[in-house]
């Protein structure tokens, strides 16, 4: 199964504008790009046949070339990631059965995630859509639960299924844990990583399909394809020992850092 990670960028964004080309320190003290971060994340997954930065701006176009990676020019109307990723497959004819979408917010993304939504996508002929979540240890949840105090709209959350289809993704901590019976450990949050997998028949249904109202008024992609009737995956990953976390805001790049400095 031919695979192919695009990663779908733009420099206007609402929360915080010129995010892709934002620079974090790492742990040997020099600065990266969080495309060129997000693209190393990318390059690190097993099984894939080519990455792509696919964007409509030409800063965020210089300089993923510049330090390698192959750009896919999209049209400034993609509303989100998912529209980029389906435009981005239109107009550069790719040939692939499978395609991920790795969002240029994402640089702390373990190679595994993806690799395990691939995974899941293979043993699964059935499924269109897939999409990784984590659960909360107490640190991420406190994240949660800090930004949504402070009035931030921070990372987003995953309620799925016995089967692990979704039921709903929110930008809400679900489901609401009363604050005195936040248990320790085995917190009932999932996180949902920024990381979907599609069949190419899916991302066609998805760009002929009009924008929903849950989709307007989360501003999370996915819920057009639950708005629509299509299966959404939702694939358990394991952290290992390591913090994922998103660059939403600015008040998420020492978050981030702190973790860099951290790693192994």
């Amino acid at each position: 199964m031919k695979t192919v990670i695009l990663i779908p960028a733009r420099y206007a964004s609402s929360r915080y504008p010129g995010k892709p080309l934002a620079e974090l320190t790492q742990k040997d003290g020099t600065k990266k790009s969080l495309i060129q971060m997000s693209w190393e994340a990318a390059i690190g997954v097993a099984g894939v046949d080519a990455v792509y930065v696919a964007t409509d701006d030409d800063r965020i176009k210089d300089a993923a070339e510049a330090f390698g990676a192959e750009v896919i020019m999209t049209s400034e109307s993609c509303e989100n990631g998912t529209a980029r990723c389906a435009d981005a497959l239109a107009k550069a004819g790719l040939d692939a059965d499978l395609i991920v979408n790795l969002q240029g917010d994402a640089p702390l993304t373990p190679a595994w995630f993806v690799e395990d939504l691939i995974a899941a996508m293979k043993s699964d002929p059935e499924a269109q859509v897939a999409t990784p979540v984590l659960q909360c240890d107490a640190l991420t949840y406190g994240h949660f639960v800090e930004d949504r105090k402070a009035g931030r709209v921070g990372g987003t959350t995953a309620v799925f299924n016995a089967k692990g289809h979704a039921i709903y993704f929110s930008k809400e901590v679900l489901p609401f844990i009363d604050p005195d019976k936040v248990p320790d450990t085995d917190i009932p949050v999932y996180h949902h990583v920024g990381v979907y997998a599609y069949r190419p028949e899916a991302l066609a249904a998805y760009s002929s399909w009009p924008v929903s109202q849950l989709e307007t008024l989360e501003g999370l992609e996915q819920l057009r394809f639950l708005y629509n009737d299509t299966t959404v995956r939702c694939v358990e990953v394991e952290g290992k020992g390591r913090v994922f976390w998103e660059l939403n805001n600015p008040e998420d790049v020492p978050r981030i850092e702190s973790v860099l400095r951290d790693l192994q």
